[in-house]
């Protein structure tokens, strides 16, 4: 996009890993940084390492964010600040451009950007999508949303290498020029209403990701979502779908078990959908996203099978931990809404102790609830955080028997410990609050490692 910051003042907001790779990216460039955050340097302590010494990096930690802002000329914002805080607000004011990390990085980027978003299956998707252009040979940076910041890519990429970024709707906010070569939206559920209020604006942010395509650009969306459906009417690109029950027009779907990318032209097979070692049809969804995707931008459709034969999975999503007495513990922490916990409820088979409740983001549980009985696996509910009780009314109104639903830990270490001693052998413990992590931890990531770091402590009771 030709944008030079060379000489620029430019403030970071907020001192996450994004907003510090995005601080270290500004600076080799010649700009003039000032970073803030609430938090002083002592308590952000070793997430600021990388700018550390880095030169034309001025600290104003601890500061009030809205004094430091005159005579600035842009102003770059953690994905945690709304874009209708006081701070931006104040910033348009003063006529300093408001943008986030994701539009920055593709502002400075020279690799082709393939772009995802949607409420579930995002991360998976990405991570898949980035190893099957991998498997094409092509050098593959897998950024975004998913944990490492594109801004500690965007200055070293060519022309020739290829980006995988996750986005979220937090992130959507923020872009204006933000324009991927391939842009995916895996889905659109209820989520993040205490962010975006209504499910139209939350919506809205999604579609945000295709905004900038051209007629040369390709949309893929999935063929079974409705929204879906309606959004593709306003994209200027070429559309293409994918879906694992039904035969889009044009995309990645299933035939005869075997997935297919199909054109008006023809019909180009990869592989059978039982190859796969990402168990649930959900994953198959991620998986006949990434072929459509891929194969749009132009990869061959052996290499995507190779990718799709050898991917194990992501870290956090339904990962097996271990067995311990004959129980097994599987991770879902990242199972941060209603919707994703409602796929993972219905992969369980055996006698399951779910583990459900986090930060409240305004949601309703009434479909996952539902779920829960109709399973006819899930034999205990624990619950935990700021929506324990909220699950526990909706699990009664539901008929979830009241003498399965348990509030007797008082802290993260005692649901797991309750959640072993409710198990049965043969049975599992699923950790999927259905909520974001946030009223007790850093991010669902910790919530997950502590999990696996006290699961995998365990000894076993048999003599």
């Amino acid at each position: 996009m030709g944008f030079d910051y060379s000489g620029k003042h430019v403030m970071i907001l907020g001192m996450a890993r994004s907003g510090v790779a995005a601080a270290k990216l500004l600076a080799e460039r010649g700009a003039l940084v000032r970073v803030n955050d609430m938090k002083t340097e002592a308590q952000l302590g070793d997430i600021l390492a990388p700018i550390r010494g880095v030169e034309g990096i001025e600290w104003r930690l601890g500061e009030r964010a809205d004094s430091l802002l005159p005579g600035m000329d842009t102003l770059v914002i953690s994905p945690g600040v709304p874009i209708e805080s006081p701070v931006v607000k104040r910033a348009k004011e003063l006529g300093v451009a408001a943008i986030g990390e994701i539009e920055l990085s593709a502002r400075l980027n020279r690799g082709r950007l393939i772009a995802i978003t949607g409420t579930n299956g995002k991360t998976t998707t990405t991570t898949l999508t980035g190893e099957i252009f991998k498997a094409a040979g092509k050098t593959t940076h897998v950024v975004g949303n998913i944990g490492y910041p594109f801004a500690a890519v965007a200055g070293k990429t060519k022309e020739d290498d290829v980006v995988v970024c996750e986005v979220s709707s937090f992130q959507l906010e923020s872009v204006a020029g933000f324009h991927p070569e391939v842009a995916c939206i895996t889905n659109i559920r209820e989520d993040h209403l205490n962010r975006h209020h209504t499910m139209d604006c939350y919506a809205a942010m999604k579609r945000r990701i295709f905004e900038t395509q051209t007629e040369k650009d390709t949309l893929v969306l999935f063929y079974d979502d409705p929204l879906l459906r309606q959004a593709a009417k306003e994209a200027k690109s070429r559309v293409i779908w994918f879906s694992a029950t039904q035969t889009p027009p044009e995309g990645a779907f299933v035939e005869d078990g075997v997935i297919v990318f199909g054109t008006a032209e023809s019909h180009v097979p990869l592989c059978r959908a039982e190859e796969l070692k990402i168990p649930g049809r959900h994953n198959l969804e991620n998986a006949l996203a990434a072929v459509a995707m891929a194969m749009a931008a132009g990869v061959r459709a052996e290499d995507a099978a190779t990718a799709l034969r050898a991917f194990g999975g992501v870290e956090h999503r339904m990962e097996f931990v271990r067995e311990l007495d004959g129980v097994t513990y599987i991770d879902d922490t990242e199972g941060t809404n209603a919707d994703s916990t409602v796929r993972a409820v219905e992969a369980m088979k055996t006698p399951t102790v779910i583990i459900l409740g986090g930060s409240d983001k305004k949601n309703d549980f009434t479909e996952l609830c539902q779920a829960i009985v109709k399973s006819g696996h899930i034999a205990h509910a624990v619950l935990i955080g700021q929506t324990a009780k909220q699950f526990e009314e909706t699990l009664l109104r539901e008929g979830y028997p009241a003498r399965h639903i348990h509030h007797a830990a008082r802290d993260y270490l005692g649901a797991i410990q309750l959640s072993r001693a409710l198990a049965v052998e043969g049975g599992t413990v699923l950790l999927s609050p259905a909520c974001a992590s946030f009223d007790m931890f850093h991010n669902c990531e910790e919530r997950g490692d502590i999990f696996k770091d006290i699961v995998k402590g365990m000894v076993t009771k048999k003599a």
